[in-house]
C-alpha cells in the first residue's frame, strides 16, 4: 500500500477556535496527532503505541471502500427515520427524530460490509500483528451517529470493559470525513502513562456500585470530567486531534484518555468503535455473545465498600 496522501487536510494550528463540551480549547493547548504510515513495520507501530498511547493511521482503508460501507449503513439509519434519505449519499443530514447521539449495535451487526471492514482481512491482520497472536473481537460494535451538538466527555475505555483481558484495544473508524467542525476524536497527550489513570480511574468499573453507601446502579457515566479544558489543566499535556477523512483509523489502549469535539456542522458524524484482544484471554462478558448485555441490569455489580 502506498503512503497516504494528506493533501488538502487542514492543520490543527490553522483550524481556528475549537470547542468540546461547549468549552473553548485554547490554541496553545492543542496539537496534531502524530501520523503513522500504515505500511510501517510492527516494531515501529508498537514503539509508537507505547510512546504515544495511540496509532493514527491515515488512509488505512481505501476511501472508496469506506464510502461504500457508509452508504450501506446510512441507508439503514434512513430507514429508521434518523437520516434524511433525500440527502444521501453525499450528505448525512439528521432528521428531527435524531435528537441526540445514537449507538446502534443492531444496525452494525446487520451490515455485512461494515463487519468485513472492521473485522476482516487488513484490520484483523493489523491487530494480530500488534498483539502477536490470534485475536477475537467483541461482538458488540459501537456504531454511532452524532448530530450537531456536544461532543463526548473525556474518558478512558477501561472503565467500560475491564472485566476480561487487559490487553484490549480500541479502533476508532470515521465512516464519513470528520473535519474539526464535525466533531472528531481528541486524545489527551501522554494520558496513558499517568498514575491517576493507570492506577486509579482506569481500574474502576462503571457498572459497579457500593450498595452500603447508598449508591445506585448507573449513577456514574464513566467520564473523567465534563470540562476538557479543566481536565487538561489538571493532568497536563495537550488535546491532540486531526482533520480526519474516511479511510483513517486510530488504535489505542484502555488508559488513553479521549473524547470528541463538538459537532458544529449541520451534518451527522458517523463512526465506529470496535474492540480487539488476544483469543487466549477471557473477554468481558458484557460485550460478547449473540445478544451482549452491555450496560443493562445484568451488568451491574453491587459491593460492600
Amino acid at each position: 500500500m502506498s503512503a497516504p496522501s494528506l493533501t488538502g487536510r487542514e492543520p490543527v494550528a490553522s483550524a481556528g477556535t475549537l470547542h468540546a463540551r461547549e468549552v473553548t480549547l485554547q490554541n496553545a493547548h492543542l496539537g496534531e496527532l502524530r501520523r503513522t504510515d500504515p505500511a510501517a513495520g510492527v516494531t515501529e507501530m508498537l514503539r509508537r503505541l507505547g510512546d504515544d498511547g495511540y496509532l493514527y493511521l491515515p488512509e488505512f482503508h481505501h476511501p472508496d471502500e469506506v464510502r461504500a460501507v457508509r452508504a450501506d449503513v446510512a441507508t439503514r439509519f434512513a430507514a429508521e427515520g434518523l437520516l434524511d434519505s433525500g440527502a444521501l449519499p453525499e450528505r448525512l443530514m439528521p432528521t428531527e427524530a435524531l435528537t441526540g447521539p445514537r449507538v446502534r449495535a443492531d444496525l452494525a451487526r446487520a451490515s455485512a460490509p461494515l463487519t468485513e471492514l472492521l473485522y476482516g482481512g487488513r484490520t484483523a491482520a493489523l491487530h494480530e500483528a500488534l498483539l502477536g497472536e490470534p485475536i477475537v473481537h467483541f461482538e458488540y460494535t459501537w456504531l454511532r451517529v452524532v448530530p450537531p451538538g456536544l461532543g463526548t466527555a473525556p474518558h478512558g475505555d477501561g472503565v467500560f470493559m475491564n472485566r476480561g483481558s487487559q490487553r484490549l484495544r480500541t479502533t476508532w473508524t470515521p465512516l464519513s470525513d470528520a473535519g474539526f467542525e464535525v466533531g472528531g476524536l481528541i486524545i489527551l497527550e501522554g494520558s496513558h502513562q499517568l498514575p491517576e489513570i493507570t492506577e486509579d480511574y482506569g481500574r474502576r468499573d462503571v457498572d459497579a456500585y457500593c450498595e452500603n453507601k447508598g449508591e445506585t446502579p448507573g449513577s456514574w457515566d464513566g467520564s473523567l470530567s465534563h470540562d476538557p479544558a479543566a481536565l487538561r489543566e489538571k493532568l497536563g499535556g495537550r488535546w491532540l486531534t486531526a482533520d480526519f477523512r474516511a479511510g483513517d483509523i486510530i488504535v489505542f489502549g484502555m488508559f488513553t484518555v479521549h473524547g470528541s469535539l463538538d459537532n458544529t456542522s449541520d451534518q451527522v458524524r458517523m463512526s465506529t468503535d470496535s474492540r480487539y484482544q488476544p483469543a487466549s484471554e477471557p473477554a468481558d462478558e458484557r460485550w460478547i455473545g449473540p445478544e451482549p448485555i452491555a450496560h443493562g441490569p445484568d451488568a451491574k455489580r453491587a459491593f460492600i465498600c
